[in-house]
């Protein structure tokens, strides 16, 4: 069994919460991924980052992607995949700038600089965004053309991310797609002074007439899986449980602080197929 998460955005307590409903679990938990967003521009992510690093006795080390919080402290320091953080200042302003610069450390840099993009199990990847981006939103009203073509830039079976923070199963059947390529014949030369006859039809060159090459691609049932938020919601924490031989999955919601609890979910399927 593994268990999936994101989005824990320092929240100490709602990760705690997590970890403490992992061990109530009747299979044991194999390993344990968070797909990034584990530092936010209010929370103490020092604390965090010790806490992901230096796992107690008994608990599972957890591997770590990047999420858009991380790769927008990289960008102010200079180390991310953009020259400048201009998608953090139109979302968020300069005081949010300024909340994420004053509360990183050197050492947080350093441990975000090590963390992987995305990480690629079994059959499985797993990334904050997407194959292309951190920044990439998938939801279950994303059109199947692009959820399949996230798919396919990395041949997964199943996609498992963060970014929206929603908990769904977007499912692609078994189809085909068909891809074309049209090359177009070459412009021809200006006239000569002194034309000469028409070439008749059958002595053309064939390749002054467009090409077109179609290629089929045979699909087989693919997954989208959004696997819930940690730390967003104060007192809520979403997060998935998913058996990778038998294709489980499972989406829990743990209640913690005054209402204390916990409620679980098969998933919230949404199907597609392209033939």
């Amino acid at each position: 069994m593994w268990a999936i998460l994101s989005g824990i955005e320092g929240n100490l307590a709602a990760y705690e919460a997590v970890l403490a409903d992992l061990k109530r679990q009747r299979s044991p938990i194999e390993a344990l991924y968070i797909l990034g967003d584990v530092i936010s521009p209010v929370a103490d992510n020092t604390a965090i980052m010790q806490r992901l690093c230096y796992p107690r006795s008994g608990e599972l080390e957890p591997q770590v992607c990047q999420g858009w919080w991380e790769e927008q402290l990289l960008t102010l320091h200079g180390l991310g995949r953009s020259a400048e953080p201009t998608e953090l200042i139109d979302r968020y302003g300069l005081s949010v700038v300024k909340q994420l610069w004053d509360g990183s450390s050197r050492s947080l840099v350093d441990w975000i600089k090590s963390l992987d993009f995305g990480l690629f199990e079994l059959d499985c990847l797993l990334v904050h965004g997407s194959s292309i981006s951190v920044s990439d939103e998938l939801t279950p009203d994303t059109d199947a053309i692009f959820m399949l073509d996230r798919l396919l830039r990395m041949d997964a079976n199943y996609l498992f991310c963060g970014r929206s923070g929603l908990a769904f199963e977007y499912a692609i059947h078994q189809g085909s797609v068909v891809s074309e390529m049209t090359t177009l014949a070459p412009v021809p030369e200006l006239a000569p002074a002194s034309v000469p006859a028409p070439v008749p039809a059958h002595l053309a060159d064939p390749r002054s007439e467009p090409l077109t090459e179609a290629e089929t691609v045979t699909l087989r049932p693919r997954k989208i899986i959004g696997v819930g938020n940690v730390g967003r919601v104060p007192g809520q924490a979403t997060y998935t449980l998913y058996q990778p031989y038998a294709g489980n999955l499972e989406f829990r919601t743990v209640r913690y602080g005054t209402a204390k609890g916990f409620s679980q979910s098969r998933s919230q399927t949404r199907s597609q197929a392209r033939s």
